[in-house]
């Protein structure tokens, strides 16, 4: 079954457009190394919560959105290969990140139920 890394970040509001360009370049590079499919959301409907949510999970600032971004690889193998040598790639070892790495929060991810994604 399939393996997925999921992130979230809190974006200034500003850098939309910088963070898109980011993101496209970050995708061509994981796809170029075994990654099936990259998704990145800009959010529209995250609200605040009151012991928890994703706005305070990345201690979202009052002029930032909170972006959900998930890679979609065939296997952790294929991930742990494929992370390792996206790492190792001058277009993401020398890109200015266009968030504050520190407040993201991310992880690998086993899946044990997909539906598949329908139009």
């Amino acid at each position: 079954m399939n393996y997925i890394d999921g992130f979230v970040v809190a974006v200034a509001t500003a850098n939309k457009e910088s963070y898109r360009r980011h993101a496209e370049t970050a995708a061509r590079v994981f796809m170029e190394n075994g990654a099936l499919q990259v998704v990145e959301c800009w959010g529209d409907e995250v609200p605040e919560g009151k012991l928890t949510s994703f706005p305070m999970a990345v201690q979202r600032k009052p002029d930032e959105t909170v972006v959900f971004s998930w890679i979609t690889w065939p296997s952790k193998a294929v991930h742990e290969a494929g992370m390792n040598k996206a790492m190792e790639d001058p277009r993401l070892k020398n890109m200015d990140m266009p968030f504050d790495g520190k407040r993201m929060i991310y992880g690998g991810f086993q899946v044990i139920v997909d539906t598949g994604a329908k139009a």
